[in-house]
């Protein structure tokens, strides 16, 4: 009977937690952004409107256009693609917000693997 008293008490608590997510505060302004791959830091700047993002990455600028599903899930189609890579579009979700930084997941459209990183809102 214990038993199933703490578990109720525990499943309670647990299940009226909220993640913050604020994705509307994160869909425009001039963003820093970490992602670790193979314990390896990869560090980008990019600006983004509501229909454009311009990303600097190793001195390297790319663009893409921008289409929000909805306020927390956007695709990335890179505007004038230079390889088959590049030709695919981006998902990217945001798991996570805070008052400055969101934690996001990314793939290739339709690909099961997933990359997280977290950005900061520089304006």
């Amino acid at each position: 009977m214990r038993y199933l008293l703490s578990f109720s008490l525990l499943f309670l608590f647990t299940s009226c937690y909220q993640v913050e997510r604020e994705c509307a505060d994160f869909q425009t302004g001039k963003f820093y952004s970490e992602i670790i791959i193979d314990d390896q830091v990869y560090k980008s700047e990019f600006i983004r409107t509501k229909d454009l993002q311009i990303e600097t990455y190793n001195n390297k600028v790319d663009s893409s256009q921008v289409r929000w599903i909805n306020d927390c899930e956007v695709v990335f189609k890179t505007i004038n693609p230079k390889s088959m890579a590049e030709q695919k579009d981006i998902h990217l979700k945001i798991l996570v917000t805070t008052d400055s930084t969101y934690t996001f997941e990314y793939s290739y459209v339709g690909d099961k693997t997933k990359q997280k990183g977290i950005a900061t809102k520089l304006e």
